[in-house]
């Protein structure tokens, strides 16, 4: 699991959110940063913010996509609710776009959800990445 998050406490607390939920999480704070290490990694899903700087979220989604192929699960968290960052994100092929702050269920419900997770149960791994015992 890859958390991309400009602001260090937001990143924190939807870094603590997963752990509690036993992900593994790496965390970036920025879109060319978060690329670097999802391409290090077997990732399941990236959490990330759409306002990141430099590369924007949507951008970084459109790479994760491009590289990394459907597999993925993307989710983008925002504090802007608007229409255009919603289309925006559609069309960066971004699974789920959420808003922040965002509610542990919700977030769960996200990275559970759509194809990548019906992949992932296919292959015998849950939607959700635990950690290692």
């Amino acid at each position: 699991m890859l958390v991309v998050e400009d602001h260090e406490d937001a990143r924190e607390a939807v870094r603590s959110l997963l752990e509690i939920r036993r992900c593994r999480v790496d965390v970036a704070e920025d879109g060319e940063r978060g690329l670097e290490r999802a391409r290090a990694a077997v990732l399941g899903a990236a959490v990330g913010d759409l306002g990141l700087p430099g590369m924007d979220g949507c951008a970084l989604a459109r790479r994760l996509r491009e590289e990394l192929g459907p597999g993925v699960r993307l989710v983008a968290l925002t504090a802007c609710g608007q229409p255009t960052g919603r289309r925006r994100t559609r069309e960066a092929e971004v699974d789920a776009h959420l808003l922040e702050p965002v509610d542990a269920s919700e977030l769960e419900r996200a990275l559970e959800g759509g194809s990548a997770a019906r992949a992932s149960a296919s292959a015998g791994e849950p939607g959700i990445p635990p950690t290692s015992p």
